[in-house]
């Protein structure tokens, strides 16, 4: 049986309670870019992000980007964030998860996969055994196929977890 339902959805990284992680033992956060930290084919790194990376860094948690995009994108973001990234690694299989792990020396009990897509991120986490958090997508602007997954998405949801 596929593993789909988030520990937790919220309506954005903004709304993410990091003493609630702390609370939980987690550590790390593996984070999705496109449309969880910044909408889909945009490069600009709103204020409000820097901020929030700040304050995850702060409070002694270890960042690290893995998304579907290209290793370009990728590091263009992690370079001005000042975050790890595990470049196109494939989500939702495991080694995407592994090589970000690996990044910040995480585990099973100590990291958290935050992402808007029920089938890379989320089901990649809970195949790890991770902590995930869903969050609404930043952009209706999406790349074709993810157009198509969240049709899948949707039915999956009606039918399963809602």
């Amino acid at each position: 049986m596929l593993k789909l339902k988030p520990d937790v959805v919220k309506k954005s990284i903004y709304h993410i309670s990091f003493n609630d992680l702390i609370n939980r033992g987690i550590k790390n956060i593996i984070i999705d870019l496109d449309n969880t930290i910044v909408p889909w084919g945009d490069r600009h790194i709103p204020p409000e992000l820097f901020e929030w990376v700040n304050t995850a860094r702060e409070k002694g948690f270890k960042l690290c980007i893995v998304s579907n995009s290209g290793r370009e994108r990728i590091q263009y973001f992690a370079s001005r964030l000042n975050i790890l990234a595990a470049s196109k690694r494939g989500k939702p299989f495991l080694r995407a998860f592994k090589s970000a792990m690996r990044m910040i020396d995480g585990n099973r009990n100590n990291t958290a996969v935050v992402g808007d897509q029920i089938f890379t991120d989320i089901l990649g986490g809970k195949r790890m055994k991770l902590y995930t958090i869903l969050v609404e997508p930043i952009s209706r602007k999406e790349f074709p196929g993810t157009k198509i997954m969240r049709l899948l998405e949707k039915t999956v949801v009606n039918r399963r977890l809602g």
